[in-house]
């Protein structure tokens, strides 16, 4: 776990730094300087090209992380990474041509109540392709251990931009139209720097020779498409039904709610840069023994640096809310709801990377697609009935059930579990922490108090995690940078 460790700290650095940009994006700048409109509208072609991408990049993103270890000969691997080049632009080019044939229906469908949509809808599939080979060859550095570069521009680069271009429109330099426009060549930008930097760590021979097992290539990739997918599918089909369902601007409303659950997911997310090869690695040698190892002692360390990001969250989202507009301000219930989902999905360690680079991954596939209909069902059911507490509802049940799934496969398959004794001693921790600080307010600035209680939570919160050793990977990282 040393160099797991090592790098997840600085990717997590990182990721909360791209984080902190996106949080002064989400609450001040989106919600001051755009109208909720158009805000709704960012919101809303963000999550669309979220839905879309997975399936251009036909899974070839995780099939080379699965398969690159495989091989033993440079032969071998570049043919392998031709494959991987070629496919997304195939797969890109017939999506390409069912959006244009349909393009007539697609501004039908936003005929009504959300016309603002109908001239930008094919801006989806631009940032949609730029992503989907970014994500290519992210993972071509990923298999060559080099993360740092990638997390930065997954999780700041474009952040960064926007904030620019935000206050371009608030200086009156470009207009909104000019903004989205500009906001889609960000993610050009990042995918062709992306591209760059992965042929700087290896360039491979170009041919059209397709590998040995390129039957087996392909079926895991067009499998794990779908397999891959559901969590995408599941984390932002709530968004593009709020906007059939409800006005356009409910999206960006919505959308604030989830970053601010979101920011629990990012140290699995930075852990899961270098963990992932790893495990593919280990799978590939089969080596149950440090497989299970890594297994427990990942879901312990994510659930450790989780749980204190749910707290303070929490915690402050009154004070937090007191901050921005107040047309944007939301039931803490729907926060409490998606900041569940996002901590029980740091529980599960790598059991993601474990799935899907298995031979196992077909069940996840067959559980998606039932659990993408279900989550498709929830959200048809409770935002009409709820709105977007609906929209909340529905999402955590269906991660629930995802989630209990996947433990479930890895148990009955591996015969392992990732939890200790002390993921209770954690949880209950961290509920006894939350209940109590709750309803706890200084009569004082919103900032200011969500200061002076975020210093007292972590106080607490960091003595008891370290006094009892919640997790030994952190007490050793905490003990080699501050001598203690």
């Amino acid at each position: 776990m040393g160099v797991i460790i090592k790098q997840s700290f600085k990717n997590m650095i990182t990721t909360y730094f791209g984080f902190g940009i996106g949080a002064i994006n989400t609450l001040f700048l989106f919600t001051y300087f755009l109208e909720k409109e158009y805000y709704g509208l960012v919101s809303f072609l963000l999550s669309a090209a979220n839905l879309v991408w997975p399936f251009m990049a036909f899974g070839v993103h995780n099939t080379l992380v699965k398969f690159y270890t495989s091989y033993k000969t440079k032969d071998e691997k570049d043919k392998l990474l031709n494959l991987i080049l070629l496919l997304p632009i195939g797969v890109s080019i017939l999506l390409g041509l069912v959006g244009f044939l349909s393009y007539k229906w697609l501004l039908a469908y936003f005929e009504e109540g959300n016309e603002l949509v109908q001239p930008y809808i094919w801006l989806i599939f631009i940032i949609a392709f730029a992503t989907a080979y970014f994500e290519v060859f992210f993972a071509w550095s990923k298999i060559n251990y080099q993360s740092v570069f990638g997390n930065f521009m997954k999780e700041v680069f474009h952040r960064l931009c926007i904030t620019v271009l935000l206050f371009l429109v608030y200086f009156s330099i470009i207009n909104v139209e000019y903004f989205i426009y500009a906001m889609v060549m960000v993610f050009v930008l990042r995918a062709i720097a992306m591209q760059v930097y992965a042929f700087s760590l290896y360039k491979p021979k170009f041919n059209f020779s397709l590998p040995s097992n390129y039957n087996t290539v392909l079926k895991y990739s067009a499998l794990i498409l779908i397999a891959g997918s559901v969590a995408t599918i599941l984390l932002d089909l709530d968004k593009v039904m709020i906007e059939h369902y409800l006005p356009i601007e409910n999206v960006a409303i919505y959308g604030i709610a989830v970053y601010i659950a979101t920011v629990i997911s990012v140290p699995q997310k930075a852990m899961h840069q270098i963990i992932h090869p790893l495990t593919a690695s280990l799978l590939n040698s089969n080596d149950k023994k440090s497989l299970k190892d890594l297994y427990k002692r990942s879901s312990l360390t994510l659930l450790v640096v989780s749980a204190i990001i749910f707290v303070l969250i929490i915690v402050n989202i009154n004070q937090l809310y007191l901050l921005i507009p107040q047309e944007y301000q939301i039931s803490t219930l729907i926060i409490l709801l998606l900041a569940i989902v996002k901590l029980f999905d740091n529980m599960l360690g790598n059991n993601n990377s474990i799935l899907f680079n298995s031979d196992y991954y077909r069940l996840v596939l067959v559980f998606g697609v039932i659990l993408s209909i279900m989550a498709f069902v929830f959200n048809l059911i409770l935002i009409p009935a709820y709105g977007i507490l609906g929209a909340a509802i529905a999402s955590f049940l269906a991660f629930a059930v995802y989630n209990v799934s996947k433990l479930l496969i890895v148990l009955n398959k591996f015969k392992m579990q990732p939890f200790t004794l002390k993921t209770v001693y954690i949880l209950f921790f961290t509920a006894s922490l939350t209940a109590i600080f709750y309803f706890w307010e200084f009569p004082f600035h919103p900032i200011l108090n969500i200061i002076l209680k975020s210093i007292i939570v972590t106080a607490i919160y960091g003595f008891v995690a370290l006094r009892f050793r919640f997790s030994e990977d952190i007490n050793l990282l905490v003990r080699k940078y501050i001598k203690i």
